[in-house]
């Protein structure tokens, strides 16, 4: 269907619908699937000539920052489109103009799950209710409008600037833009801040609290981004009154404010109160952190596992603080016991064929923009852009992040010693299993072939049918001889061998509820690949039958119970981190031997932006901001080095140099191109 373009917005994307009002339809079948905060709100439109004959188009865009607290901001902002189409400046031209007959604008409510419409037409009148989970019509009352008001603010704040948060024709528009607004939208929090629960957490977080969830999230942000504490600080002491665990909250605010002895003040208050609260423990953990009393902040940081052993943030801490303290067996250890959690991403709407896709530019960064066509520039080596890091996300990238923090301290070789002591390891369960063998061959049959023998966290061994939950031992590789192979097609990746002195059985298995982990190829370069060691594999890895399993306490010269059996997911975080450290050190290595050679070491501008990422993961900060640089110094135009550089120089403290880049960022740099 052709779009005529004196239909489309001047500076508004939009996607025009196949079917009138499909988007609508859509919308009310997904309401259902929405979780958490919801998608960005929805506002379509129908466009039409008036003409008899001429069919009328619908158009629909997603939006954020839209004033939300009543029907009538909702209506000015759909009249608003009515001036933004293109007019034709020919006044002597006989093609009809396309007005704006209609409009629905939809916003999601978080606390109520339902969904608040605004239809409008024009002229006419506005007609606001609510759609229900069923689909069903109800009328709007002030207090749905105000829940409407702040789940549209948490989104336009939380959605704002996050990377993996991508949608076509998305319009993002500040969501508070004087003090009047932030007034009301203070207020609007603190009558709501008891039902912030309703709107879920972060995903690292496994049940939202009243102090841990995205309404918190998103006080927090929007005041710390821009350090402005003070505010945040006044409501929190408003609610501080019937809800002592808010002062967790309040402290982080008064640290912001460089207030240190009030925020201690408040801490020893409230946990004469609430003692058992995990974010009050947490908030004088990174307080003693920051003034280096590490041995301080590891015992509180253990109360606070005792208070919440089933949330990820509390064992996440005590493994930071065992990173800081050098212990790094216990480090090792307690991520091992990290509750890991599947990842639910951000709310979206359901992507709908559509007729035509209108993407205008800002005019002002638009125009100095150069053609945008796909070079070389954009091309990127395969076994780069299969690296499975960067697809981690929610409690998998965060344990991920612990590991990779573990390795920039100790090393690689070091790791795996560290791996080996505390965790059982294939080879070792071998032997074990053939000492119990033989044992059965001798006359000890009579233990119990059915039973599971289950380690526990203080170094027992019981018995438990119900083992194999817990990833409990593997059987034995039948191919110990074999060459390292690789097989790799769409949708798992097997990387095998087995020799004792590093190259053992590894299998790294993509499953959703370990986090969708992707294994990708083992090679970048042929030859190379024995410049970082393989990881052995861990035992318990593989299924088997409850007759394979042999009562593994019995006292050897070896014991599995001084060591404990590593979780499958943290085995295949490990896969991950050698592929990672694997592709780093060939790059190093290769930079090292063009500058000895005095020839210049090239890459394309994705290449770059790819090593980048992957020394920002490593913790290789210099050689990130140089890879970073040279991708810079290219032709292609991505967003993503300009922000890690600024992030990177606002860490160092060089404000000058932040602000030059974000100037050339829009800029001189492509003043420079065009010359």
């Amino acid at each position: 269907m052709a779009i005529p373009p004196e239909v489309l917005y001047k500076d508004i994307p939009e996607l025009f619908e196949i079917d009138l009002g499909e988007a609508l339809t859509a919308r009310t079948e997904a309401l259902s699937t929405f979780r958490e905060l919801g998608p960005p709100d929805l506002c379509h439109v129908v466009k039409s000539t008036g003409r008899t004959g001429q069919r009328d188009l619908g158009s629909y865009h997603y939006v954020s920052g839209v004033d939300a607290s009543s029907s009538a901001s909702l209506a000015a902002y759909i009249n608003s489109l009515t001036y933004a189409i293109e007019e034709n400046s020919a006044w002597f031209s006989s093609t009809a103009k396309w007005k704006v007959r209609n409009g629905c604008y939809c916003c999601f409510n978080a606390f109520s799950r339902v969904d608040m419409r605004v239809d409008v037409k024009i002229p006419g009148g506005v007609n606001a209710y609510v759609i229900d989970l069923r689909g069903e019509r109800h009328e709007a009352t002030p207090e749905i409008w105000q829940e409407t008001y702040v789940s549209a603010l948490l989104r336009a704040i939380l959605y704002s600037d996050d990377p993996t948060y991508t949608l076509e024709a998305y319009r993002k528009l500040d969501p508070i833009t004087n003090a009047e607004g932030e007034l009301r939208f203070l207020q609007a929090a603190e009558a709501l801040f008891s039902k912030g629960w309703q709107v879920g957490s972060d995903p690292e977080i496994q049940v939202a609290t009243v102090v841990s969830n995205h309404l918190t999230a998103g006080i927090m942000k929007y005041f710390g981004d821009s350090g402005r504490f003070q505010q945040a600080a006044n409501m929190f002491e408003k609610i501080m009154v019937h809800e002592p665990e808010v002062s967790s909250l309040l402290a982080r605010s008064y640290i912001g404010m460089n207030e240190e002895v009030k925020a201690v003040q408040i801490i020893a208050n409230a946990m004469k109160e609430t003692p058992q609260s995990y974010t009050l423990l947490h908030a004088q953990c990174d307080f003693l952190r920051t003034k280096g009393k590490y041995e301080w902040a590891v015992k509180l940081a253990r109360q606070a596992v005792n208070c919440a052993p089933s949330e990820f943030v509390t064992w996440e801490k005590l493994t930071d603080l065992y990173i800081d303290l050098g212990q790094y067996d216990s480090a090792l250890l307690t991520l091992n016991s990290c509750p890991m959690f599947t990842f639910n991403g951000r709310d979206a709407h359901r992507t709908l064929p559509v007729a035509k896709i209108h993407l205008p530019f800002t005019r002002a960064i638009g125009e100095i923009l150069p053609e945008r066509t796909k070079t070389e520039d954009d091309e990127a080596d395969p076994a780069l852009q299969r690296l499975p890091a960067p697809g981690l996300r929610g409690t998998w990238a965060r344990a991920y992040s612990l590991l990779t923090r573990l390795v920039a301290q100790i090393g690689w070789d070091e790791l795996l010693k560290t791996r080996s002591s505390v965790f059982v390891m294939e080879e070792e369960y071998r032997m074990q299993k053939a000492q119990g063998d033989i044992k059965q061959v001798g006359g000890n049959g009579h233990a119990a072939s059915g039973s599971r023998g289950v380690i526990h966290e203080d170094g027992t061994v019981v018995q438990d049918d119900k083992a194999s939950t817990r990833g409990i031992i593997a059987p034995p590789s039948p191919e110990p001889d074999v060459v390292p192979t690789i097989k790799i097609s769409s949708d798992s990746v097997d990387l095998r061998g087995a020799d004792p002195k590093g190259k053992a059985r590894a299998k790294v298995e993509e499953e959703e509820e370990e986090g969708d982990i992707v294994a990708t190829p083992s090679h970048l370069r042929n030859g190379v690949s024995a410049l970082v060691e393989k990881p052995v594999q861990a035992a318990g890895e593989d299924k088997q039958d409850s007759s394979d399993i042999t009562a593994v306490a019995q006292a050897e010269p070896f014991s599995f119970s001084n060591k404990r059996l590593c979780e499958r997911w943290l085995d295949n975080l490990f896969m991950v981190l050698y592929e990672d450290l694997r592709v780093w050190t060939i790059f190093r290595a290769e930079v090292a031997h063009f500058k000895t050679q005095h020839v210049a070491y090239r890459k394309t501008g994705m290449e770059w932006e790819i090593l980048g990422d992957l020394g920002v993961r490593l913790h290789h900060k210099e050689e990130a901001k140089e890879a970073y640089q040279r991708c810079l110094d290219g032709t292609r135009y991505s967003v993503k080095p300009w922000a890690r550089l600024m992030e990177m120089y606002a860490e160092e403290g060089d404000a000058i140099r932040v602000a030059v880049y974000q100037y050339f960022k829009y800029t001189g740099f492509y003043e420079d191109l065009r010359v």
